[in-house]
This record gives structure tokens, sequence and C-alpha cells, in this order.
């Protein structure tokens, strides 16, 4: 075996590896991030489940818009702490749904507090496709 040759191919995996994963939280937008729900999903997106998926409650203490607001096109609230939270609605806030990492990891915060487990890629879907529409 021959370890400069073998730490060279490890070196062009991990660099590959990187590239792939800084590739996913680059910047994207909204219908980049869509797609891929929807490629997910197997399914298109309805806006009109999104708006009331994003409104009811699902049996717990909180909805998405108890502190987005239920027309996210405004500065909302953390419904606990009261930290001020930037517009939601991309058509309001330019960098929202610009970065896929930040968006999984708020998806998945929020989802696991309002329904207490992560959401569907069909979920996502759903309410990016009626935050798209959303107009302030």
């Amino acid at each position: 075996m021959d370890i400069p040759r073998t730490l060279s191919l490890r070196t062009a995996g991990l660099a590959v590896a990187l590239a792939g994963l800084v590739g996913l939280a680059s910047a994207a937008t909204p219908a980049d991030l869509l797609a891929g729900y929807q490629a997910q999903a197997g399914e298109a997106p309805s806006a009109t489940r999104g708006q009331a998926f994003f409104t009811q409650r699902h049996g717990g203490e909180w909805a998405c818009g108890s502190c987005h607001g239920h027309q996210p096109v405004g500065t909302g609230r953390h419904a606990s702490t009261g930290k001020p939270i930037e517009p939601l609605a991309p058509a309001a806030n330019a960098q929202r749904f610009t970065d896929a990492a930040k968006v999984e990891k708020w998806f998945r915060r929020n989802c696991k507090d309002v329904l207490s487990r992560e959401c569907s890629a069909a979920e996502k879907a759903d309410v990016l496709a009626w935050l798209m529409e959303v107009k302030p």
C-alpha cells in the first residue's frame, strides 16, 4: 500500500464531502427549498394546507403563528421569552429561506415545539408554499 497515495485519496474524498456540506448551507432560494421538500414528499405542496398548518395548535399550547404572527409579514415575538422574531414571509424578509442549514435547524426546533415531533417534508413544503404567497 502506498501511504502518500492513500492519504491523498482520503484528503480528496474529505474535500469532496466538505464541499457537499458547504453547498447544503450555502445560499438557496425559497423556490429551491420548496422543490427539495416537494421531491422528498412526492406530492405537490398546498398553500391552503400550509396556512391551516401554520395557524393550528396541533393539540399543544402553540401554533407557528403564536410566535410568528398569523400573518407573518411583521415582527413576531417568542411566546414565552418575548424575544423579537424577524418577519417569516420571504416577501417581507429577503433573508428568509436562503440558508438550507438554518431552515432545517429552525424547522426541527419549531416543529418539536408545536408538534412534539419533527415536521414531514410535505408539511414543510405546504408551509413554505403558503409563506411564499404571503405579501406585506
